[in-house]
């Protein structure tokens, strides 16, 4: 069994639990309800926390008022060793409200872990993780969750549209950047990837049990399924534009890199194989031109023994390309294989079609 198996059968028989009167949401015999979990991870959200859980908790009583097939059953808030006040709201918020739970890291972890972390305690049927600070509107969660399950999606995440932070050096600066490890990486949903989630549970489940400490989230979720979708949502990031310091800065941003980079099949190797095979078949050419030349009219190439040398420069230079690019495929696929990548997944997304029923009735 692979790392993090045991923890996989334990969520399993958790949500089994709970979809037979365990959980917080009633549901009937013939057609259970499906369960959604919300993962939020808390590092500083002291001024943040109330707001979230009452605009959360308006969601959770307008679906349990419409006797909707789809419910929210739970609230796991991750405390991710917090800074602030953080702990003890966490602490009030438990004790008044039953659906919502509080996992206690031993040390502070960042914020990938400890959604990973989240999703593995989890019990939904569909799971949503988004950001402490409200930069992530809660009341989202429903368009997106619509989306997934109208379309058959596995995975749907915000698209951040307008002026995130209010400054045009540092919005750009983040689109170039997922641009640039998408291209490097050779997957084009880098681009897309947002903590501001809704996943099939299932999925994020098996896809938190693999990772690893250099495994990226977002990739990982890749491995098992292509089926990502994406919703165009207003976001501001209130915490900087009130002039808080960004947590993301240069150094995690270089460190999100390295590790989403150590996450994938990096294509770019195949481009340096591509370009050493065309060096060596260019030095081939070269060599031919030069010896046709000195056939016919000897000496007429240069100075003597300039063509050989870039010939075998030409040739051994794109062979030892072509031999590195190659070894370091090779080497990337046994890191992907250790990392847990699966050969298969099966999903079952056959209720997927009785909740779009009902969340498409309620489109504002």
């Amino acid at each position: 069994m692979p790392v993090g198996g045991q923890k996989l059968e334990r969520t399993s028989a958790i949500h089994h639990r709970r979809k037979h009167g365990f959980g917080v949401i009633s549901m009937s015999p013939n057609e259970p309800k499906l369960l959604v979990s919300v993962v939020v991870p808390v590092y500083a959200g002291a001024n943040f926390l109330d707001e979230l859980a009452e605009r959360l908790d308006h969601i959770r009583t307008t679906w349990a008022a419409d006797e909707a097939p789809v419910g929210l059953a739970e609230v796991i808030f991750v405390d991710d060793e917090a800074v602030d006040d953080s702990p003890s709201m966490l602490d009030r918020l438990a004790a008044d409200s039953p659906w919502i739970r509080v996992l206690r890291l031993s040390r502070n972890y960042g914020q990938h872990p400890a959604t990973i972390a989240g999703i593995l305690y989890s019990s939904g049927d569909w799971i949503v993780t988004l950001d402490e600070d409200l930069q992530h509107p809660p009341e989202k969660l429903e368009p997106m969750l619509r989306l997934a399950v109208s379309q058959g999606l596995d995975v749907v995440y915000a698209s951040p549209q307008g002026a995130i932070h209010e400054s045009a050096v540092r919005d750009l600066g983040s689109a170039l950047f997922k641009r640039l490890i998408g291209l490097l990486a050779g997957d084009r949903n880098v681009a897309l990837f947002n903590s501001f989630r809704v996943i099939r549970g299932s999925i994020a489940r098996a896809a938190s049990s693999v990772c690893g400490h250099e495994t990226y989230f977002d990739v990982a979720l890749s491995w098992f399924t292509r089926r990502v979708g994406t919703l165009a949502i207003e976001m501001k990031d209130h915490r900087v534009i009130g002039g808080a310091e960004s947590g993301y800065s240069i150094r995690r941003l270089l460190s999100h890199a390295r590790r989403l980079l150590m996450s994938t099949q990096v294509k770019m190797l195949r481009g340096g194989a591509l370009v050493g095979v065309v060096t060596m078949a260019a030095g081939f050419i070269f060599a031919g031109v030069i010896i046709a030349k000195e056939l016919f009219a000897p000496g007429s190439f240069g100075p003597k023994g300039w063509g050989s040398l870039m010939v075998a420069n030409m040739v051994f230079g794109g062979m030892a390309l072509f031999l590195i690019s190659a070894a370091l495929e090779y080497l990337s696929v046994l890191v992907l294989r250790a990392q847990g990548k699966p050969v298969f997944f099966a999903v079952d997304r056959t209720s997927d079609s009785r909740v779009a029923h009902y969340l498409e009735r309620r489109i504002d």
